[in-house]
């Protein structure tokens, strides 16, 4: 090699000067546009429901609504310049607890569906090995729909990436400091707190977030040292999560835990911490390949855990496929290969794949936030349709897994 291009090499800015001036770039410009969209004086919050929905989400007519607005029993909806009536979820849900103490015939777990004594608080782990098989945008979904539905509900951000709390409002760069994340309440040193201390509520009444941030992958580095050193009396990494989540247990009915899309010390504590596993998959070759090779690492890894004492017994395991066209001939046959070699543990809904959620997506929102009008009408209810059949299916095992009928 040339003095002359030993030159112009050592004149070239290192690779990590390189992606940091990148890093740095690509950070700016994304808090901009956030800025722009949610600007630092506002916080999201969640649209008002039409009387329409109000009733579907509660399972009541809407002349029940209009009878009760009439009487003046409960909380008192807002009526737009053409009539139509808009409630809050915070207002829905107290209309729930109205209904569940005088309607005749049915029972009050139709409209509050807490925990009933001697149900165990669910614990979902949604995971997968390859990232953008839509596990963010799953968890998302299925902890906005639960809440809807009338549950206590945890989100729980386990990924560094942290974009769940995205979705949910909280910035990881700019909202979450140091110790603010699960990390908090699972780490090894003296600065560990109770994870209560670390939840925050969101916009979406019923619905709570532990958020996420870059803090996490602290857990991948101070877990080693933590096995190394074997202290005595400390509880071992792949108990840690669950010790953390059963100090908040009483006040929630299901917790969601979305994943990091690797096997380190995080992911299988999560994985102890569960009672329930969620695998998305996108139904194309290579992302079946990927999901064996994490299904045996995940078989190896946990059956460590076990011999350690680890407790893995599962309500249930479901595979769940996501970004789903069925109009692609591969798509659906390797659909239908899952579905032979898993039978009922393959969801029997896919998630299809949707403009109406990318485009959702953009504004940093769900499909349960942004609204009808705001999209076209057809692919929305079609997006719609799909999402809430898979969200009921959850639901059912949920149910099932308490023994309700």
């Amino acid at each position: 090699m040339s003095v002359a291009t030993n030159n112009n090499r050592e004149a070239l800015p290192s690779v990590d000067e390189t992606i940091g001036a990148q890093a740095d770039l690509l950070s700016s410009h994304l808090q901009s546009m956030s800025e722009a969209l949610f600007p630092p004086t506002s916080h999201k919050i969640l649209r008002k429901f039409t009387s329409g929905e109000a009733a579907r989400l509660m399972g009541v007519s809407d002349s029940t609504l209009r009878k009760m607005t009439l009487a003046g029993e409960g909380p008192q909806p807002e009526t737009t310049s053409n009539g139509r009536r808009l409630y809050t979820l915070s207002e829905i849900n107290q209309i729930r607890h109205l209904l569940a103490h005088s309607t005749r015939g049915r029972g009050s777990v139709d409209f509050i569906p807490h925990r009933r004594p001697g149900e165990h608080l669910q614990v979902l782990a949604v995971t997968n090995f390859k990232g953008g098989s839509g596990k963010t945008t799953t968890s998302a979904h299925l902890a906005q729909y639960l809440a809807l539905q009338g549950y206590r509900v945890l989100a729980v951000d386990l990924d560094p990436q942290a974009s769940l709390s995205a979705l949910l409002g909280v910035l990881p760069e700019l909202d979450v400091a140091s110790n603010q994340t699960l990390y908090a309440a699972i780490r090894y040193d003296q600065e560990r707190r109770d994870l209560s201390e670390v939840i925050r509520p969101t916009y979406f009444d019923g619905l709570d977030l532990v958020p996420g941030n870059l803090e996490l992958m602290e857990f991948e580095h101070t877990t080693p040292k933590a096995l190394s050193a074997g202290g005595s009396g400390e509880t071992l990494f792949f108990a840690r999560v669950a010790e953390a989540l059963d100090g908040v247990a009483d006040n929630y009915d299901v917790i969601v835990i979305d994943c990091p899309p690797q096997l380190g010390f995080l992911t299988l504590s999560g994985l102890c911490a569960a009672t329930a596993m969620i695998v998305t998959v996108h139904p194309q070759m290579l992302d079946v390949s990927s999901m064996s090779q994490f299904l045996m690492m995940t078989r190896d890894l946990l059956g460590v855990v076990r011999e350690a004492g680890g407790d893995l017994k599962y309500d249930f395991v479901r595979y769940l496929l996501t970004r789903f066209e069925p109009q692609d001939a591969p798509q659906t046959k390797v659909a239908a290969l899952l579905r032979n070699l898993f039978d009922d543990h393959v969801l029997t809904n896919p998630m299809v794949k949707s403009a109406a959620v990318s485009d959702a997506g953009l504004t940093k929102q769900t499909l349960y936030e942004i609204g009808r009008e705001n999209l076209t009408r057809s692919t929305y209810d079609r997006a719609m349709e799909a999402l809430d059949a898979v969200n009921v299916e959850i639901e059912t095992l949920i149910k099932q897994a308490w023994s309700r009928a």
